[in-house]
């Protein structure tokens, strides 16, 4: 349910109400999904009608009502339980794939959560679980026509450059390349790596990342049987013409992916996890405190997320 103060329990019930949305659980506060404005069916377990025209609720209360807008520590600990209960459902086989709706982080560490977020929470979760692949977590975002995968994530820009590894960078472009092959049924994946420096450094006078580092990742894994590019100036990386040359690229930091992405689909794009032992998808935005209650939020990015995850559930499991 992610934080019922935000706007995920009303694009739940925007999503059902629609039709265009595969068939769903929502792990939550039945209640406060209906101060949402969903008409909700609560049931005991997944095994349901997935015809019923109402949101299914797996109820899991609130410790106060919410307010929208104004997020309250004292419901982390249900929105905590609702991230471990939709990752049990998932390793027991009970679930094909979580999607998460938008946490506040801020207000969970104030709940005493011990974890960065979502995606190092679940990864906690299921470490004890059979590999099944190079192991993430790996970010990647996806819109139609491009995917792109982060070597550093939240990380200030001004450290981007120590933080950049030649194994972190190996490491992220193995976990691509599995997931498109077994999640995507991409049989011979093209990754492209994007450059850290304009003009890719050129020849080390803007930059000495791309010779030192992000090149020599790329032969060590084109040796390794991977096709991938060495660095790329990412300011001509992601117009149609190149995004029709790979199926991924893997980008150094936050914002040289994200910003692709937004400009191609702002409303559409959805947030993938790599490496991990179930299949975890989210909308690609946060928790719109500003616009929450007011019946303003845009569905359509859990709406593909739903159908992301059913996919590559489908991929994986069958």
């Amino acid at each position: 349910m992610g934080d019922p103060a935000g706007i995920g329990l009303e694009i739940a019930a925007k999503a059902q109400a629609s039709g265009n949305a595969p068939p769903f659980v929502l792990i939550g506060d039945g209640d406060a999904a209906i101060r949402a404005g969903a008409q909700v069916e609560r049931v005991a377990s997944l095994d349901m009608d997935p015809a019923s025209d109402r949101l299914r609720v797996l109820h899991r209360p609130l410790g106060v009502r919410e307010v929208p807008g104004k997020p309250d520590a004292r419901n982390g600990a249900a929105i905590i339980d609702a991230i471990k209960t939709g990752v049990e459902l998932c390793a027991t086989g009970q679930a094909g794939a979580l999607v998460t709706l938008p946490i506040a982080k801020a207000t969970l560490y104030e709940a005493g959560f011990p974890f960065p977020g979502h995606t190092e929470y679940i990864a906690e979760l299921t470490k004890d679980a059979a590999p099944s692949g190079p192991r993430g977590p790996v970010m990647m975002l996806m819109c139609e026509g491009l995917r792109v995968a982060l070597v550093t994530i939240h990380t200030p820009l001004r450290a981007v450059a120590e933080a950049l590894s030649h194994k972190r960078i190996i490491d992220v472009a193995h976990v691509v390349n599995h997931a498109l092959r077994r999640d995507f049924k991409i049989n011979a994946p093209r990754l492209a790596l994007a450059a850290l420096n304009p003009h890719a450094g050129e020849s080390g006078a803007i930059g000495r990342e791309e010779i030192d580092v992000l090149n020599p990742a790329a032969a060590a894994l084109r040796a390794d049987g991977l096709n991938i590019t060495d660095a790329q100036p990412s300011d001509s990386l992601f117009h149609p013409a190149a995004r029709a040359r790979y199926d991924a690229a893997i980008c150094m930091y936050h914002d040289q992916a994200l910003i692709p992405i937004k400009t191609i689909d702002f409303w559409g794009g959805v947030n993938i996890t790599l490496g991990l032992p179930i299949v975890r998808v989210s909308p690609d935005h946060g928790t719109g405190f500003d616009i929450a209650g007011q019946g303003l939020a845009n569905p359509l990015s859990f709406i593909n997320a739903l159908h992301c995850a059913r996919a590559m559930a489908q991929a994986r499991h069958g």
